[in-house]
C-alpha cells in the first residue's frame, strides 16, 4: 500500500510539473503576490482539472501537502475529506501556510466545511504570524458565505474578534478582516446590520488601519445588491424551516 501511495504522489507531481510553465511561475510572485520557493507554475484551473480526475482521497491529500509544492498543497485541499479533517490537522496545515493562496484555498474550500471551524477562528485570531492570523478571518469569510442553514448567533459573537484585529496593519491580515466583515454583510439582515455598525465605528477611528478596514467594508455592504442578497438568504432559510 505504501508503495502504491508513493506512486500516486509521484504521478500527481509529474502531472503538475508537466502542466506548469516558467511564465506562470514567475507571475506567482510578481503578479499575484504568492511567494513560494517550491512551485511548478501550474494554473489553478489545471489543478482543479486534476482534482476532478482523482476525486476525494484523504490519504493522498495528506501526502501531497507534505511535499511542500505549492500546487500539490492546492490539490490536497481539493482531495481532502472534510469529515476526516481533525483540529490537529488544521493546526498543522495552518502553521505551514507560506502565502495567502495556501491560506485561502485551505480555509475557503476545506476547513469551513468542518465542525471545528468556529473554534479555529477564535484560536487562530490570537496567532502572531501573518498568514496564520489571516486564516482566522479567511475561514470566517468562507463560513459566512457558505453556511446557508445555521443560525446567526455564532457569527455575531465573532464580531468582537474582527474589531480586535482591525488595527493589524499587515496587508494580508487587514484585508482578511475586511473580507470577513463583508462576507457577513451578505449572510443575513441581522449580520449585515451588525457588520455595518462595526464598520461605521471603525471608519470613524483615529487608527488609520481601522479606518481603512471600516471604509473598505462600508463601500461594499452599503450597496443595494448586498442588502437584497441578505434579505434573500433570510427568506431562503425561513422557507426551509417551514
Amino acid at each position: 500500500m505504501a508503495s502504491k501511495r508513493a506512486t500516486d504522489v509521484k504521478a500527481a507531481l509529474q502531472w503538475l510539473e508537466a502542466h506548469g510553465t516558467e511564465r506562470y511561475r514567475a507571475q506567482l510572485s510578481a503578479r499575484f503576490a504568492i511567494h513560494t520557493d517550491k512551485a511548478f507554475g501550474t494554473s489553478m484551473p489545471d489543478v482543479q482539472k486534476l482534482a476532478r480526475t482523482i476525486g476525494t482521497d484523504h490519504e493522498l491529500a495528506l501526502l501531497l501537502w507534505d511535499t511542500g509544492w505549492h500546487e500539490a498543497k492546492a490539490l490536497a485541499t481539493h482531495l481532502a475529506d472534510p469529515k476526516q479533517v481533525t483540529p490537529a490537522l488544521m493546526d498543522t496545515w495552518c502553521a505551514d501556510f507560506q502565502n495567502w493562496a495556501d491560506c485561502d484555498t485551505a480555509c475557503f474550500l476545506l476547513f469551513d466545511k468542518t465542525p471545528h471551524a468556529f473554534s479555529k477562528v477564535k484560536q487562530w485570531a490570537k496567532r502572531k504570524p501573518e498568514f496564520e492570523k489571516r486564516a482566522a478571518f479567511a475561514l470566517l469569510a468562507g463560513m459566512a458565505l457558505h453556511d446557508k442553514k445555521g443560525p446567526d448567533k455564532p457569527f455575531l459573537e465573532l464580531l468582537s474578534i474582527c474589531i480586535k484585529a482591525a488595527n493589524d496593519e499587515r496587508n494580508f491580515v487587514k484585508k482578511a478582516v475586511s473580507w470577513a466583515l463583508r462576507s457577513m454583510g451578505s449572510r443575513s439582515v441581522a449580520c449585515r446590520e451588525a457588520a455595518l455598525e462595526v464598520a461605521e465605528r471603525l471608519a470613524a477611528s483615529t487608527d488609520k488601519t481601522e479606518r481603512w478596514v471600516g471604509k473598505d467594508v462600508l463601500r461594499d455592504i452599503r450597496r443595494p445588491l448586498i442588502a437584497k442578497r441578505a434579505e434573500k438568504r433570510d427568506a431562503q432559510r425561513a422557507a426551509k424551516r417551514k
